[in-house]
């Protein structure tokens, strides 16, 4: 039985389970749960954050060394770049800012486990747009979707947690059916990856920044700096105040400040770590597939097996090989790409798996195929 609540709690939020990483492992096993970077922070990074003392200073409210770097990067103003404790926290700003009571909140599902939650606490109904059989952003059906009501559209490209982008001839045919006044959200946690030249990229040729589109990056996967919550967002800069003034104040430290600006100062050799995880990741799912399933196009850093049914078993039977990976009830299981020595001990396991599964399931690959 569950325990009461002793307090009264908005009901929506009562019912609302609150999120779950992906599971820890324990020193002998992978950790392939989270989309984390197997690389740790270069050494210069490192000492950038231990450099970083006084602790019992407030840091500087706006990372404005940061924005100003940022800016400078990309050709905007320092206005028009926002910086908070991770990208996910930006979106709960600006869904926070833009939706509540009675509006509506679209996104792709399955995606970010997070999106149903933003919009329930901001009291949002939440539209749910099915992917394709592949795994892909059904745009089409998502721009259908768009009501008088509808206020924030999320896109995530490339989807977590199936893998495939969003191209940019798409995203461009997508915003000329939203109504202008309607906040599309691009977000591209794992943009870094993409190996596919037609992909959407939200930050290409921003001489003139689209009022109604705000881009979402991290310095959580790529470059390798999860622990220490730090993303940005460009965009228009009254939208960005919209998100600032409903952000926690103070929440970017000093020290992920300091080792954002850090790892740009090494952003040549952090792309080339991104350049192996690419190629380790093609060639997870290249041996995945030729094992017998059905693989979406992996443009993160994970790929996507469809279990359905069988994906807590499944989960289970990674679990117990030493592999911990992350489990979607009834849907899938999503294995990040880790340790190069992880790879072949991934495919094995997944090998076994899908000789399990029924002839006909949606995760196995069919036997003509290639």
């Amino acid at each position: 039985m569950t325990e009461p609540i002793p307090v009264r709690i908005r009901p929506e939020i009562a019912a609302l389970p609150p999120y779950r990483q992906g599971k820890q492992a324990g020193a002998d096993a992978y950790k392939l749960s989270s989309n984390e970077n197997p690389f740790d922070p270069l050494p210069h990074v490192i000492a950038a954050m231990q450099a970083q003392v006084g602790a019992n200073r407030y840091p500087d409210a706006t990372a404005s060394r940061l924005r100003g770097r940022l800016a400078e990067r990309y050709g905007v103003t320092p206005d028009e770049v926002h910086v908070a404790a991770g990208s996910v926290s930006i979106l709960y700003q600006l869904v926070q800012a833009a939706a509540g009571p009675g509006d509506e909140v679209v996104y792709a599902w399955r995606s970010f486990e997070a999106y149903p939650g933003l919009a329930v606490v901001a009291g949002a109904d939440r539209v749910e747009v099915p992917l394709t059989a592949d795994g892909r952003h059904d745009l089409a059906a998502m721009a259908a979707a768009v009501t008088d009501r509808t206020r924030v559209v999320i896109v995530c490209s490339p989807n977590n947690p199936t893998g495939p982008v969003v191209t940019q001839a798409e995203f461009d045919e997508f915003v000329a059916l939203v109504p202008t006044d309607v906040l599309i959200v691009l977000d591209e946690a794992y943009a870094e990856f993409v190996t596919r030249e037609d992909a959407v990229d939200g930050l290409r040729d921003l001489g003139v920044i689209r009022p109604n589109i705000v881009a979402l990056r991290t310095f959580s996967k790529a470059y390798g700096l999860a622990g220490l919550r730090i993303g940005y967002a460009i965009g228009h800069r009254r939208v960005l105040d919209a998100a600032r003034a409903t952000a926690i104040p103070l929440s970017v430290t000093a020290q992920a400040e300091d080792a954002a600006l850090a790892s740009l100062d090494a952003e040549d050799e952090l792309l080339d770590r991104v350049r192996t995880i690419a190629d380790r990741r093609d060639r997870l799912a290249a041996a995945l597939r030729e094992g017998g399933w059905q693989v979406p196009d992996a443009q993160g850093n994970f790929v996507w097996l469809a279990t359905g049914e069988q994906t807590l078993d499944a989960a289970a039977t990674f679990e117990a090989a030493g592999i911990i990976v992350r489990p979607f009830a009834g849907e899938g299981l999503r294995i990040s790409v880790g340790e190069e020595e992880s790879v072949e001990k991934v495919t094995r396991i997944a090998a076994s798996i899908v000789e399990t599964l029924p002839e006909r399931h949606s995760g196995r690959r069919l036997r003509w195929e290639t």
